[in-house]
């Protein structure tokens, strides 16, 4: 007999076997044979197919982290204006001193529900961040309001040129107000808000409606500090390696009570001119006052729990650097002119008679002038009595859990925490010590120490050598001793971090960018935009076609048609070897008549 085999291959892969001339073992087994050679090629196929497709995508997986730190590190290419499927953002940050533009940008969202929108600076021709500032304050403009409009202008003239004018009526405009407008009374505020909402639509074509111009609260703007930093950070996306610091979290508000496994978030300390804030997620079970408590949603669906988190805020006005050194001196002042009218003393009302203060560089001179007197100091720069000299202006309590003013202050898992410090946190340890970063508290206290002990003169003379950052100035290095002992009474007696912490980072910028508040409102305030590009590409997908749809691409689809087809051929041996045993039985049968003398004819036609 011969085996043909040619169902489910071309005509041109027709071939046949015959066991004549072959060898008699290889004729018992050739079935047998045949199936393993098939089945072993399929075996090998598919393993190959697999460890091909694991080592591709585990190596991107392991390569996604170093990629995206890459993407961030390198992100100074100059936005492309001419991709249409990049979105624009505008956040206008009104502060006390002046008031700045910020435009970002963002590509066309995956589709995903979970992950958040890829939100970045504009860069302009010139590969410069497209942001611009003008002065004074808007609050200067509190009693005359019908000038704000006016005021603002450059600003949206200046980010009208950088947008693409095909972009403009769908790009969002918010203008946030805060600490300088937070202290006009409230009738004001509301003049100057509707001046903006009323003449900004008329002059320009951005997505501007009434709850796009506020005034921010301190709480708002912690929260918005918070979500910028874990933004760049990377804390809000989904767990990818091994390696990465997680938490186990109870999401609130959620029906379900398991926890889920999710990126550590970093705390922010920020100490500012006038107020320092704290803020750090907590878990659900802490019990919080709702004037320190933010609990919000990040994901674009209010059914998507995944992203929605539970931050206590804290905001100290009075416990910035120079507001602290403010009331020191105020205190000083009073103390020392009372003790100088009960004691019968002069000191400090004369040079040669000044009041020694430990908080200031060896051997400096300087004067507090109030009410038109003037009171004479001289530096002694003892860095331990400076600190125990302002130990008192914590404000602690003897309540246990709480910190400056006696603010109560949710317990820090600090084994397993976070944190980075901006503003004075960066300058005291950077500007003048050289050791912005990574914090130690031994560290930072003996070169604190040395700092203070020096003669000013050298100090001088090391500032006249550009030994200090660029941007120190005298200012400076005359208050750096205070600051530098302010800061760490703040950190560790004020807000209780233990002097061994080692997980604060102090910093002026996280991958290369200066991390804004203003880029964790334009997060939080677009959260929701992704729905948009989700039900769009849902609605494409609905009404797709098969035409340029490519199996190669889906390695799914292609090991299932594989293993079908695997199948097929199988099953088609099967139905072979029961028709080549009818035939053996056949031809049995036909050798049996022949011996009993019938005629060949009878035998083929019984065949």
């Amino acid at each position: 007999f011969r085996l043909g085999i040619s169902c489910l291959f071309p005509a041109s892969w027709h071939f046949s076997i015959s066991p004549v001339g072959c060898p008699r073992i290889l004729n018992t087994n050739l079935r047998q044979i045949v199936v393993i050679s098939i089945l072993a090629a399929a075996v090998s196929l598919l393993y190959f197919s697999v460890v091909i497709i694991r080592n591709k995508y585990g190596r991107l997986s392991r390569d996604k982290k170093f990629q995206r730190y890459l993407a961030r590190v390198t992100d100074i290419e100059a936005t492309d204006t001419n991709n249409p499927s990049v979105n624009y953002g505008i956040v206008v940050d009104c502060g006390s001193s002046g008031s700045r533009i910020f435009v970002y940008c963002w590509p066309r969202h995956n589709g995903n529900p979970h992950d958040l929108l890829d939100i970045r600076q504009m860069r302009d021709k010139n590969r410069k961040p497209v942001v611009m500032k003008i002065k004074p304050g808007i609050s200067e403009f509190a009693t005359s309001p019908e000038k704000v409009s006016d005021y603002i202008s450059p600003l949206l003239n200046f980010a009208a040129e950088h947008v693409p004018r095909a972009k403009h009526k769908e790009t969002p405009l918010y203008i946030l107000c805060t600490a300088g407008m937070r202290v006009l009374p409230e009738s004001q505020q509301k003049a100057i808000l509707e001046d903006l909402l009323t003449d900004i639509p008329v002059h320009f074509d951005f997505l501007f409606s009434d709850s796009h111009a506020e005034v921010i609260s301190g709480k708002q703007e912690g929260v918005y500090a918070w979500i910028g930093i874990n933004f760049v950070l990377g804390r809000f996306e989904h767990i990818e390696d091994d390696d990465e610091a997680v938490v186990e979290v109870n999401i609130p508000g959620s029906e379900s009570s398991e926890a889920i496994l999710r990126k550590r978030t970093a705390g922010i300390l920020d100490m500012g001119g006038v107020s320092t804030q704290i803020a750090y997620e907590v878990p659900k079970t802490e019990e919080v006052a709702k004037n320190l408590l933010a609990e919000f949603n990040l994901g674009c669906d209010v059914h998507q729990t995944e992203h929605v988190y539970r931050v206590y805020v804290a905001t100290f006005l009075g416990f910035g650097g120079n507001a602290a050194r403010q009331r020191y001196e105020d205190k000083i002042f009073a103390n020392t002119f009372q003790k100088n009218r009960l004691l019968g003393k002069q000191t400090g009302l004369a040079p040669d008679t000044p009041y020694l203060d430990p908080c200031l560089p060896l051997d400096i001179k300087d004067e507090i002038q109030q009410n038109g007197q003037t009171m004479y100091l001289r530096g002694t720069g003892d860095f331990d009595l400076c600190r125990e000299t302002l130990q008192p202006f914590m404000n602690k309590t003897n309540e246990t859990q709480t910190s400056l003013n006696g603010v109560y202050q949710p317990p820090i898992h600090f084994r397993n925490s976070e944190f980075y410090g901006f503003s004075e946190f960066y300058y005291c340890t950077e500007d003048v010590l050289r050791m912005g970063g990574d914090y130690n508290a031994v560290a930072f206290t003996k070169a604190a120490k040395d700092y203070c002990a020096t003669k000013w003169s050298i100090l001088r003379e090391r500032f006249d050598r550009g030994l200090y950052a660029s941007h120190a100035d005298l200012h400076r290095l005359k208050y750096q001793c205070f600051k530098s002992a302010w800061m760490f009474e703040v950190f560790h007696r004020g807000f209780s971090f233990p002097v061994n912490y080692k997980t604060l980072k102090t910093a002026l910028q996280v991958y290369d960018k200066e991390v804004q508040w203003t880029l964790g409102a334009i997060l939080y305030r677009t959260r929701f935009l992704p729905l948009r590009d989700i039900q769009q590409e849902a609605f494409r997908a609905s009404h797709a076609h098969w035409r340029g749809f490519s199996f190669v691409y889906n390695h799914y689809l292609f090991s299932g048609c594989f293993l079908v087809v695997l199948l097929s051929i199988l099953l088609y041996l099967l139905r072979l070897r029961r028709i080549h045993r009818r035939m053996l039985r056949s031809g049995a049968a036909a050798t049996h008549w022949l011996e009993e003398g019938l005629p060949a004819q009878k035998i083929a036609g019984t065949l």
